[in-house]
């Protein structure tokens, strides 16, 4: 059982919290995940590490509440307990010997991308951080990105907050500029990642992505998280969740992500549904 000892609601859809996990911490890096179930018999799901304080044994996750196990987590507060919290599952982001870096998040993959910008400014690279959202009320982690980087740019779809417009175009303006970067490292929705790889290739600048497929154990055992990479066969869970952007199949990964789209929506429905049912 691990203890949840601090609860944040970010935005309306997108919550924080930092768990009791010492041995988790101690090992931690970023880019890697862990595997939880919030309730006995509950689903497992995999959550990329958000951060983590090896002092006080704690670690950082992020979550946007879009399925049945999001939505039964979300109901746990600080003082309550996660029944399993396994990691830290997967490669860490290699970040030794960059030396000026573009990390691209889009929406709840910021939480994913701020470890990443981090660590990156701790070892003393140039970090330039470009963030999108939909829109202003969906802005997540501004300040903790901008303590790490060198460059910000927030952009949102509808102009409500920062510049109007896309991360590409923040990204593409970034590098029409004169900066030449070692490295552009993106995480969000695939859509967005494939867009990014787009663009960075036509510059030829290295890309990382970080992919989050469907995954079960976390072990490389079920093969619910293959990917098509550079013509053949990864698993997310062990062979990443980084990999390079120019070889990943993303339109392959999409199709394979939407699969049970239909089927989450209805059981996060009937959750919510039921949720109503134990407040009436």
């Amino acid at each position: 059982m691990y203890k949840i000892i601090r609860k944040q609601e970010l935005n309306p859809t997108v919550t924080l919290m930092e768990v009791e996990a010492p041995l988790i911490a101690k090992k931690a890096e970023p880019g890697q995940f862990i595997i939880l179930r919030a309730e006995e018999d509950g689903e497992r799901i995999p959550l990329t590490i958000a951060g983590y304080d090896r002092q006080k044994g704690t670690v950082r996750i992020i979550f946007q509440i879009v399925g049945a196990t999001t939505a039964k987590l979300n109901r746990l507060n600080e003082g309550d307990f996660i029944v399993d919290f396994v990691g830290p599952l997967g490669k860490a982001t290699e970040t030794d010997g960059l030396k000026k870096v573009a990390v691209v998040g889009g929406g709840v993959g910021c939480a994913i991308a701020l470890p990443v910008a981090q660590k990156l400014h701790e070892l003393g690279c140039e970090v330039h951080s470009v963030i999108g959202f939909r829109n202003k009320d969906l802005l997540i982690l501004e300040d903790e990105f901008k303590a790490a980087s060198s460059v910000l740019k927030v952009m949102t779809d509808d102009g409500s907050y920062g510049e109007k417009g896309l991360v590409t175009q923040a990204l593409e303006a970034l590098i029409e500029e004169g900066n030449e970067y070692d490295e552009v490292i993106t995480i969000g929705p695939l859509i967005m990642m494939k867009f990014v790889v787009q663009l960075t290739k036509r510059y030829n600048i290295k890309t990382v992505v970080s992919m989050n497929p469907i995954m079960i154990d976390g072990t490389g055992m079920c093969g619910c998280c293959r990917l098509t990479v550079g013509g053949k066969t990864k698993f997310a869970c062990v062979d990443g969740p980084d990999f390079d952007g120019f070889e990943v199949d993303f339109d392959e990964a999409m199709q394979r992500g939407a699969a049970y789209r239909d089927f989450e929506r209805h059981a996060y429905e009937e959750t919510c549904n039921l949720f109503q049912k134990e407040v009436q």
